[in-house]
């Protein structure tokens, strides 16, 4: 496939803390920013993640980050967590949003009950302040909605690879819904299926980096540029040109982060 002459890219969700770019993380954000990518969020997990966001936000100036604690890393949290996040997003510009948080029963059925009660807390904190958060569901669809349905927050649901009918339940809430390079796999049936549902306005493009590779890519270590393939699957199925489909995503990008 040829590469995709576009630009405006915000990636409203990425990992360049990830020790996948341990190697030349510096060299592939700077990359990427030539690229046509003018805008990143850094999607923190664990704590150690927190401070990677706030680091990279303060060198760069087109890179933002969100501050929270992912499903999967709840089983040794310290008791001070939800202190230290305030903190993180309370005293800095760049702090964007409470994320990457919610719940993942696909690897471990262990903490489960952990889960919901980190997510809750952190949706509590996340309207107290309110900012908006960025949100974590895998095989937990009905949890995920109950508490969400509950606390009503402003944010976006990540990576998603839903169905229709849980697109409509999101978008009730009033919040938005945000696509990977799943859009364009083979089996990716489904998501285009909730793809059609949404309206533009509540759409937003992101890479999941360095997972989640588009294709032709998928399989290779996944880098902010590489929207433009997910954009242009998502403008096929919305009617749009891939440069009018990655523009109406930033700016929804930059109003529900409050990014000027």
């Amino acid at each position: 496939m040829e590469e995709l002459n576009v630009s405006n890219i915000f990636d409203s969700h990425a990992h360049y803390d990830s020790e996948q770019f341990e190697s030349d993380r510096f060299e592939t954000i700077e990359s990427v920013f030539k690229k046509g990518v003018v805008g990143i969020i850094n999607a923190s997990s664990d704590m150690q993640s927190n401070f990677v966001g706030l680091e990279l936000s303060n060198k760069y100036d087109n890179m933002y980050f969100s501050t929270g604690i992912h499903p999967e890393c709840v089983a040794d949290l310290e008791e001070n967590y939800l202190d230290v996040i305030r903190k993180l997003a309370t005293e800095n510009k760049k702090a964007v949003a409470i994320g990457e948080i919610g719940l993942d029963y696909y690897w471990d059925k262990t903490y489960m009950q952990k889960q919901k009660e980190v997510f809750e807390a952190q949706l509590i904190l996340a309207n107290e302040l309110n900012m908006p958060v960025i949100i974590h569901c895998r095989e937990a669809t009905a949890d995920t909605l109950s508490l969400l349905k509950k606390h009503k927050p402003k944010g976006v649901v990540h990576c998603f690879s839903g169905s229709g009918e849980t697109a409509k339940e999101i978008l009730k809430i009033g919040m938005y819904i945000s696509f990977t390079g799943v859009l364009t796999f083979s089996n990716a049936k489904k998501a285009l299926s909730a793809l059609e549902v949404i309206p533009t306005d509540r759409l937003l493009l992101e890479t999941d980096a360095p997972y989640m590779s588009p294709a032709p890519f998928r399989g290779k270590r996944c880098s902010s540029d590489l929207i433009a393939y997910t954009a242009a699957k998502m403008a096929k199925v919305k009617g749009l040109e891939t440069q009018k489909m990655i523009d109406i995503a930033t700016e929804n990008t930059k109003r529900l982060f409050n990014i000027k």
